[in-house]
């Protein structure tokens, strides 16, 4: 799930050290109101346990107060007594929009490794079912099962987990799921029945599914919606890039060895990923960050009353610029409106499900994305039928040939990355400024979505034995260039048009993509059998095409389809 807005800070450099410094307090006694004696209004040392403690907002544009026993005189304190613990370090609670670039980057990387190996499990899988058929004397379309269970795994769970990462974070999720994925890959490379692979595959696939919803809730924290391209664009790739290189790496060990090699070599991954992740990831949610900087603050204010240094230095009700000593504890808005573990899970449920009925934009982009999402795991099925059919190739020559998933990711990323800032660069002042518009995220997806139709055709009428096998594999790649190009849109679009209510949109869209790709590789091999790769190729070509026009109607009446609608429009009002 997304992290909520939080209004962000320009915090003065070093803020929580030189709030607390006597030196720059000196003059503080200057602006505090003074009596007819000309000493100080109110003296610090009649703030004791008897009164009653205020409590704050906190927030990441918070200044901090100083402690009121730095107002003291020197006279007056007592050098006999331990002195007052120091402040804790605060620099660790920074919003992480403020974190330096270069940190940044390595909190992306490991999120798309950790993308890409989570892909990746879903891919391998299908190079092991011939010998899979053969252990367990099962069909083909029994083994494939592992595939949508593992669909089915990375669809729901993150309905159940996304209000624990609200309430503990982004990285204990990761570390958690993470163990364990490394875990139950381990238990699908030990199993002895097929019965414990199949609930091996879905478990795997609920600890893999964080490392896909949750990274662009990672992408969303540190990055400013204007910043967040390249980041959503090696995410996007990553997806498709670990799918494809599935079935590339593990053909050739399937090939070569037992079928049990490729899951400890996804152990083996996975498990080095996640020592990258315990070790240098940091959490990244902005309302935790805060709710445990309020807890450290808090708790340094009552290690101070417990030498009886009461109150902080705080403006006054009737002249901001004055400061009197006030007892005070620090409390997060976010915290305060949070409901109960079970009514977030029951909410996390039904809001996805509820927009997807209610919100046309939410069922024609699941719908648009979902079928999209269909055709790249129908490869799985559909590049055997073809290449070893057709063109006599072996497990591992065929499984190569994913490798142009791989390459159409990669150049599609690198289109991503680039193509918006040349078109900034470029277009009129004009046009500029409607790339900033939910529909500005849509313009190069008109094109480009197209690829995925075109690909369709392709490959269906490419695919005879007399053609070089190479033309079907080009068409491949160009189908997962228009897959990317969709997911990229959908995802950027529902973010930006739903606001705080976009992670349940595209949980929504997630939940129908992961359903639709686990369930067509399971007719894949009827479909093209009995409609012939033509026809079966061509039918998918043609309701690609017909999708194609979604984008194209929002690219037009957008503005007009979002005024209609009740949550959306309420983003729109609270956008201005």
């Amino acid at each position: 799930m997304a992290a909520p807005e939080i209004k962000l800070p320009q915090e003065p450099s070093d803020l929580e050290n030189h709030a607390f410094n006597p030196d720059i307090e000196k003059d503080e006694s200057e602006k505090r109101p003074q009596d007819d004696s000309g000493s100080s209004g109110e003296d610090p040392d009649t703030i004791g346990a008897d009164d009653e403690i205020t409590f704050h907002d906190l927030t990441f544009e918070t200044e901090l107060p100083s402690p009121a026993y730095l107002t003291r005189s020197p006279t007056t304190l007592d050098t006999t007594r331990v002195p007052p613990p120091a402040c804790p370090d605060l620099k660790i609670y920074t919003s992480p929009f403020l974190w330096s670039p270069k940190r940044k980057r390595l909190l992306t990387w490991m999120s798309v490794c950790a993308t890409t190996i989570t892909a990746y499990s879903a891919g391998s899988y299908t190079s092991t079912i011939s010998q899979l058929t053969a252990l367990w004397h099962i069909s083909d379309i029994a083994a494939l099962v592992g595939v949508t269970l593992f669909t089915v795994g990375f669809a729901v769970a993150p309905m159940f987990l996304a209000p624990f990462s609200e309430i503990n974070g982004r990285r204990p999720m990761f570390v958690v799921t993470g163990v364990l994925l490394v875990l139950f890959q381990l238990v699908c490379a030990v199993t002895p029945t097929f019965a414990g692979m199949l609930i091996a595959r879905f478990l795997v696939g609920c600890a893999g599914s964080t490392f896909s919803t949750m990274v662009g809730g990672v992408v969303s924290d540190i990055y400013h919606a204007e910043d967040r391209n390249t980041a959503m664009s090696l995410f996007s790739g990553a997806a498709l890039l670990g799918t494809g290189l599935g079935p590339v790496v593990s053909g050739f060990i399937a090939q070569n060895t037992t079928w049990r090699w490729v899951f400890y070599l996804q152990v083996i991954t996975c498990g080095t990923v996640m020592v990258f992740i315990v070790f240098f990831f940091n959490e990244t949610r902005g309302s935790v960050l805060l709710s445990r900087k309020a807890k450290a603050v808090n708790q340094w204010y009552e290690q101070l009353e417990s030498q009886d240094c009461y109150g902080m230095m705080m403006p006054t009700a009737s002249d901001a610029t004055l400061r009197a000593p006030q007892r005070i504890r620090w409390k997060v808005k976010s915290d305060e409106e949070r409901v109960s573990i079970g009514k977030m899970i029951a909410i996390s449920l039904y809001r996805p499900f509820h927009l997807l009925v209610t919100e046309p934009v939410v069922f024609f982009f699941s719908v648009w994305v979902s079928f999209a999402w269909g055709i790249l795991y129908l490869l799985f099925s559909a590049i055997p039928l073809v290449f070893q059919n057709n063109h006599g190739f072996s497990l591992e020559g065929t499984d190569a040939v994913f490798a142009a998933i791989c390459i159409g990711a990669i150049l599609s990323t690198i289109i991503a990355i680039y193509q918006e800032p040349l078109a900034r660069r470029y277009i009129g002042d004009k046009r500029r400024a409607s790339l900033d518009t939910p529909e500005g995220r849509l313009y190069f997806a008109c094109v480009q979505s197209s690829l995925l139709p075109i690909g369709c055709f392709w490959f269906a009428w490419t695919s005879f034995p007399s053609n070089h096998w190479i033309v079907p594999a080009l068409a491949v790649g160009c189908a997962t260039m228009g897959i990317f190009s969709i997911y990229l849109a959908v995802f950027n679009y529902l973010a930006d048009t739903y606001g705080k209510y976009a992670s349940s949109a595209l949980a929504a869209q997630s939940f129908c993509r992961n359903m639709f790709g686990g369930a067509f590789p399971l007719f894949t091999k009827q479909m093209f059998t009995k409609m012939t790769y033509q026809g079966a190729g061509s039918f998918l070509g043609a309701f690609s095409a017909l999708l194609t026009i979604v984008p194209w109607v929002l690219i037009f009446y957008g503005p007009r389809i979002r005024a209609r609608s009740k949550i959306a429009s309420e983003m729109m009002r609270e956008s201005k």
